[in-house]
């Protein structure tokens, strides 16, 4: 439902919307959950006051939420700028290093060590080398077979941060496709991807860790280091 309005003034005008045209709304998960958002007085025909009254109230206080958490990560990444540090994606492989890498990485150099010598994620490192890795140099005469998906269920606090992260379009594609399974007052998002992009996406997440002038949130730590070893178990060898 939070992602259909983005404000008490907003979702009024949605349910204006819905009361004129006579269409019935009523949502399944969340704090909006079993409320016909769409009731109406049986003598006046109006909406009842009481419904607009709780949807206003839950709109505010979600609004709110993302007000706190806009001008948290603003001062954090301030507050990072201030000691040097620079957001945003960090930089991939230049074309003209490829060849470099891919001939440290053969000689025995590890992909964290090259990570930090060419100042690039590993992530980075590892697609400059994917045909090189262990699982791509079994036999060079079979055919490689694509990864299969794989359904891991992600904490509900690392797919609100990703949401509003900058992601790649598979990446984002396989946020938007998940399913919510509710988890008491939280949920997880049952995502299906191949391994590669659940291992981007615990790449994108990193800062819920903490570190370059970000407070660290347990709760979000905690989060992101479950989403963690779940992709470490799937590609744990057999």
């Amino acid at each position: 439902m939070f992602r259909l309005v983005r404000g008490t003034g907003h979702i009024l005008d949605v349910l204006d919307v819905l009361h004129r045209e006579q269409v019935a709304l009523r949502i399944h998960d969340g704090v909006f959950s079993a409320m016909d958002l769409t009731a109406c007085h049986p003598r006046t025909g109006e909406r009842l006051s009481t419904m607009k009254l709780m949807v206003q109230t839950l709109a505010a206080d979600d609004e709110l939420q993302r007000d706190l958490q806009r001008e948290l990560t603003f001062d954090g990444l301030r507050a990072a700028e201030a000691k040097g540090s620079k957001g945003g994606r960090r930089p991939t492989v230049a074309a003209a290093k490829t060849e470099t890498i891919r001939t440290a990485y053969l000689e025995g150099r590890s992909i964290a060590a090259l990570a930090r010598d060419h100042g690039v994620s590993r992530g980075a490192i590892r697609t400059a080398v994917a045909d090189l890795l262990p699982e791509h140099t079994a036999d060079e005469r079979d055919v490689l077979a694509p990864k299969q998906p794989v359904t891991l269920d992600m904490p509900g606090k690392v797919a609100d941060f990703l949401r509003s992260a900058d992601l790649e379009p598979a990446e984002r594609a396989a946020l938007h496709q998940g399913a919510t399974v509710r988890r008491g007052q939280g949920y997880t998002l049952r995502m299906t991807a191949v391994p590669a992009v659940h291992r981007q996406l615990l790449d994108r997440c990193q800062p819920l860790d903490g570190g370059q002038g970000l407070p660290a949130v347990p709760a979000q730590h905690k989060a992101r280091r479950e989403y963690e070893n779940r992709v470490n178990a799937h590609e744990a060898p057999a």
